[in-house]
């Protein structure tokens, strides 16, 4: 087996068994063939015999190389899936699998954007996009992330066989992961108009959202026609499609949503996962306090 080999394999790993994301899936081949190439391994029980002590080496020697805390636990996530698969593959137990910690990590509270923000954000898209039919789709896409808590991948994963809309939708997330969730009708009226408008068929089989070309639109073309949009509004930085996911949550949970529902409509695997909107919204809570209270303003 050669390098290319281990690769290729682990690379189907990925993809085919574990369903990972293809993002994912590229973070996880790169720190493979670093580690790889630094210990010149060609066959699976190459890796299989690495310790916690070599482990830790090339860990080392990746941060003395300027490799920040969050990038350096994911590395190390990435490399025990990678150890753990090559211990399988050898016909080893998990008993000799590296034990190291990652490098301690503080989270921080996601930054969700206002209704009315997120209302002139997809307003803004519309209106400053270089065609009618693309400013339709980019207002449509932030929509979804806003309206029905959809990530940008999911948005862009859907098929000329969801339309029309109905009333729920069915949306497949990380890990293969199917859950429903409700589309409210000014979402379905937008996801309507842009496909009224597109220039493209939209066979069943085919990306619903499509690029100026006509392929499967991009995440980055998403991100920089908000990025735009949030610069004519004079919002921060923090206002990226992702944050409209988390202003889904957010105001659900400050209307009264259950986190357990929440984290259904979120498709969050573990309720921790959804309990940082608890936080997020005494958070809000406390701003407000703070800006009407009084006694705050002596």
């Amino acid at each position: 087996m050669s390098r290319a080999d281990l690769l290729e394999d682990w690379r189907d790993h990925l993809t085919n068994s574990r369903r990972r994301s293809p993002h994912t899936v590229r973070a996880y081949l790169a720190a493979a063939t670093r580690l790889i190439d630094a210990v010149d391994a060609r066959q699976w029980p190459d890796l299989a015999r690495l310790d916690a002590h070599a482990l830790r080496n090339h860990l080392a020697a990746r941060r003395t190389g300027g490799l920040g805390n969050v990038s350096a636990a994911r590395e190390l996530s990435a490399l025990k899936s990678l150890l753990a698969h090559a211990r399988e593959q050898s016909g080893q137990t998990d008993d000799g699998a590296p034990r190291l910690r990652g490098p301690r990590i503080k989270k921080g509270l996601p930054r969700p954007v206002t209704p009315d923000d997120a209302s002139n954000l997809a307003e803004m898209v519309d209106a400053t996009a270089a065609e009618d039919w693309i400013g339709a789709r980019d207002r449509a896409v932030l929509l979804l992330m806003y309206g029905g808590g959809l990530r940008i991948a999911e948005a862009l994963s859907l098929k000329g066989s969801d339309l029309p809309l109905g009333e729920t939708l069915t949306v497949t997330g990380k890990g293969g992961k199917q859950r429903v969730v409700p589309i409210l009708p000014i979402v379905r009226d937008c996801v309507a108009d842009y496909a009224a408008r597109c220039p493209y068929p939209l066979a069943p089989a085919e990306p619903l959202f499509r690029g100026a070309k006509g392929g499967k639109l991009n995440q980055g073309m998403v991100q920089k026609a908000m990025a735009r949009a949030r610069k004519a509004l004079g919002l921060p930085a923090s206002a990226t499609p992702h944050a409209l996911r988390h202003s889904f949550a957010t105001h659900l949970l400050g209307a009264g949503a259950d986190l357990r529902s929440l984290q259904e409509l979120l498709g969050h695997a573990s309720l921790g996962s959804t309990q940082i909107y608890t936080k997020v919204d005494a958070a809000t809570l406390l701003d407000t306090y703070r800006a009407a209270h009084p006694r705050e303003k002596d």
